[in-house]
């Protein structure tokens, strides 16, 4: 007897989310090997091969997300499956290094397992109606060059769906009462103590539902420490950071640890970061008290003395007082990925919509190292940029003080070095590729040029003129096991025209 016809769609749908969860999960994947470790190799009827450490070939297909990844053998090209491109990634990075990492392609795993997870939840829930929540939410495949954006510490989907902001999730957060005599507090964190009311006694302190699931927490309810007192009465969306969630009734955003690896660190907020906080917020506040952009600022934290990281929670500025009227504020990172409605190659002129991003985004961040020597951290997740009812951009909002440099923390040099990847490499250039795959014949750089080109800083000619652009090997910083915050970078060709 043949399945009945609703097991037949059940089958295609399955085999439909594998097969998009396998291209999805190789893309960045990919991206990292021929950055990182492949050469390129063009073959007279192949240009798009490319030379691996063990001499093997291997081509793709497409250029900012790779696919159908293939290599060469007994005289023919061979697909590679997803497992067999983990495998394949595997030996060459042995061979490449000398070294070994039995956790790394467990972790590409996991990140792919997430991705089909992802995609199945995101089909049986609608997506936020908000145009700004969307664009936290759209990050299915997630960062373009990371061996395993998507990994979620290898624990079952279930327990980490109902938090994922891929998933349009939106949840509660629970709110803990923290004895007053244990409560650790910097900066203004006020805003917290509005979200419910404690005890005498006590303190609010507000916690995100998954944190309280990875971390043991059974002495201080024992002893009185803590105690549980329900949850908010709103719900909060987590944005593209995961641990980072946004109240919109009250337009206030939240910042959690999580004890999980994502990407490339264990998600806390690390003591000797919280203890810098307030000198890094002050000078980035200051940084931008007279210049162009938007900072939404981490005005302070609570927390523990006896689980000082672990329940840590940081207050960040709302939205609503950056942005002027009918202005709508979108991930960076968003754009990029591509979601319904975003004005990414939807403006009648496309060169004119560019132009208009640059403006928004680089005087701002050169702005604060010219002036202040401040290295913002202005990558895809950590842009916002608001346009105006007609999609056009009209200012950007940065945020996360936590990857902030300031000059005591390098020199100039490598300051100016993770301003230029954090901002053309991982920023303009990525946007810049999707506008002009979107629209083509666009080319992306000679207006990135002109835009870096207006401003004096004495490193801009040189950057104009460099061979090469710093790319973050992030592939070798995990299979190496360095610290997640090393930065160790792979020389790029320039693509900043030259006339």
């Amino acid at each position: 007897m043949p399945p009945p016809a609703d097991a037949d769609a059940d089958a295609a749908r399955r085999t439909d989310v594998a097969d998009r969860a396998d291209a999805l999960a190789a893309a960045p994947l990919l991206n990292c090997l021929l950055r990182e470790v492949a050469r390129p190799h063009a073959l007279p009827d192949d240009p798009r091969a490319h030379r691996l450490p063990s001499g093997r070939l291997l081509r793709v297909r497409g250029v900012r997300r790779p696919t159908a990844p293939e290599v060469y053998a007994d005289g023919g090209w061979h697909p590679v499956g997803h497992p067999e491109l983990i495998k394949l990634v595997a030996e060459e990075l042995r061979l490449h290094t000398g070294l070994d990492n039995p956790e790394l392609p467990g972790e590409i795993a996991d990140s792919r397992e997430a991705v089909a997870a992802l995609l199945t939840a995101r089909a049986r829930v609608a997506p936020p109606a908000d145009p700004y929540l969307l664009s936290e939410q759209s990050l299915v495949t997630g960062h373009p060059h990371h061996p395993a954006p998507k990994a979620r510490g290898g624990g079952p989907a279930a327990a980490w769906l109902p938090y994922a902001p891929e998933a349009y999730a939106r949840f509660p957060l629970v709110l803990l009462g923290l004895r007053e005599d244990t409560v650790v507090e910097d900066g203004d964190p006020a805003a917290l103590d509005a979200l419910g009311e404690a005890p005498p006694g006590y303190r609010l302190l507000p916690a995100h539902p998954w944190q309280l699931d990875l971390v043991d927490l059974t002495e201080p309810f024992a002893d009185g420490r803590l105690i549980r007192l329900g949850t908010t009465g709103f719900t909060a969306w987590p944005t593209a950071a995961i641990r980072t969630v946004y109240a919109p009734e009250r337009d206030l955003f939240l910042k959690f640890s999580l004890d999980v690896r994502i990407t490339n660190d264990i998600r806390r907020l690390w003591k000797h970061d919280l203890l810098r906080l307030r000198a890094t917020d002050d000078a980035v506040v200051r940084a931008f008290a007279s210049g162009p952009g938007a900072w939404l600022s981490d005005r302070g934290y609570r927390t523990a003395d006896f689980a000082f990281e672990e329940l840590a929670v940081l207050v960040r500025d709302g939205l609503h007082a950056h942005l002027g009227p009918d202005e709508t504020p979108l991930l960076a990172a968003g754009l990029v990925e591509g979601f319904p409605g975003s004005p990414l190659g939807a403006a009648e002129d496309p060169a004119a919509w560019w132009d208009a991003y640059l403006d928004a985004v680089v005087p701002p961040v050169l702005a604060a190292f010219a002036d202040h020597g401040v290295v913002l951290e202005a990558h895809l997740q950590n842009t916002l940029v608001a346009v105006g009812p007609d999609g056009t951009p009209v200012r950007a909002l940065f945020r996360d003080a936590e990857g902030v440099k300031l000059p005591s923390d390098a020199d100039r040099a490598a300051g100016w070095e993770r301003l230029v990847y954090c901002l053309v490499v991982n920023h303009l250039w990525e946007v810049g590729a999707a506008l002009a795959e979107q629209r083509p014949g666009l080319d992306p750089w000679p207006a990135v040029r002109r835009a870096l080109a207006a401003h004096p800083l004495p490193e801009i000619p040189a950057l104009l003129n460099a061979p090469t652009l710093p790319g973050k090997t992030n592939l070798l910083l995990r299979w190496t096991a360095a610290d997640g915050a090393a930065a160790r970078y792979h020389p790029l060709p320039n693509p900043l025209p030259h006339p």
